[in-house]
């Protein structure tokens, strides 16, 4: 055959394929998710999500080193709260020496260059296991979000880079964005979870929090995941009221999303390569059914060809010490 034009001689080699490859991830593409808790010398395995720890604040410093000597520039915190010290309120999330206040400064202290985002959300610190205030079976709105504006400030004043609010709560970005520039804070980015979906692949993640909902479920603040263009009406408003980053989450199954978020932005996207999505890789590894490595990278290209600019993974240092070889 004499054909003008023959697809496969850029595929010939890994040299030449290295190349031309549209899509390349770089350690500095990870978020790095931190479940810490209270104690010295603490690691828990998390049951659902095997190689996945609670930290104390002592050995979250030196994941964090750890995590930077990778490449990985931002890590994203997140607390477990004690039972007794949660209310319906979110007074523990207010608390200038509560838990996450105080692993800000240690972190920062530890490793200043280090980009620490906070996760914004009641539900660690709920007695109902939900993201805002309860009155009766209702997850009221405007309360919900003074509290959030609150935890937000006292988040900055402890040194953390980027608040993300996760709560889906109207409004919040807006408020959010006042109290930082009311507080003297201008330079506090904020991360929003513009576009995050009522899903099933969140379970994990409650497991390693104790944070699932004590009552129904999250549907009334929380996107439907039938829905696409709700997800862009989210984003833009979000985008108005002052978001830096944007975030879809979960990811994987949310591919088409995140393409249409960064078709219509230009704001940095960010993605959330959730907690379900990283326990079946693992479990279908275990299984032997099929190659983890090769799971990870092809999951976490797909997610950046898709558009995030960033990607918040539990694989983060699997996959950050992987591009390093």
């Amino acid at each position: 055959m004499h054909l003008t034009r023959r697809n496969r001689i850029l595929r010939v080699s890994p040299a030449i394929r290295e190349m031309v490859a549209e899509t390349v991830l770089k350690p500095s593409d990870f978020i790095a998710p931190m479940f810490i808790v209270e104690g010295q010398q603490v690691k828990e395995e998390i049951s659902s999500m095997p190689g996945y720890y609670r930290m104390s604040i002592d050995l979250a410093i030196e994941e964090v080193q750890q995590l930077w000597s990778l490449g990985i520039r931002s890590v994203l915190l997140f607390i477990k709260c004690t039972d007794d010290r949660k209310d319906n309120t979110g007074a523990e999330a207010l608390n200038p020496n509560g838990l996450m206040q105080r692993s800000i400064r240690a972190i920062k202290a530890a490793c200043p260059a280090m980009v620490v985002m906070t996760d914004v959300a009641l539900d660690p610190f709920s007695t109902f296991g939900h993201d805002g205030i309860v009155q009766g079976a209702e997850i009221v709105n405007d309360a919900t979000v003074e509290v959030l504006a609150q935890m937000s400030v006292s988040h900055a004043q402890a040194g953390a880079d980027f608040v993300a609010p996760s709560d889906m709560m109207d409004g919040r970005i807006a408020a959010i964005r006042n109290a930082l520039e009311m507080a003297g804070f201008h330079n506090t980015g904020i991360m929003a979870y513009s576009a995050k979906y009522a899903s099933c692949f969140y379970g994990p993640f409650r497991d390693a929090l104790d944070s699932a909902p004590g009552f129904g479920d999250k549907k009334t603040y929380q996107m439907d995941f039938a829905n696409r263009t709700e997800a862009i009406k989210e984003v833009m408003m979000d985008i108005e009221e002052g978001a830096d980053i944007v975030m879809v989450k979960p990811a994987m199954a949310y591919l088409d999303i995140i393409r249409e978020v960064k078709n219509n932005v230009q704001v940095p996207v960010s993605a959330y390569h959730v907690s379900g999505e990283y326990a079946m890789i693992k479990a279908a590894a275990k299984m032997g059914w099929l190659n983890e490595e090769k799971a990870i990278m092809e999951s976490l290209t797909s997610i950046k060809r898709a558009g995030a600019t960033l990607i918040a993974t539990y694989f983060a240092k699997e996959a950050a010490t992987m591009l390093q070889r």
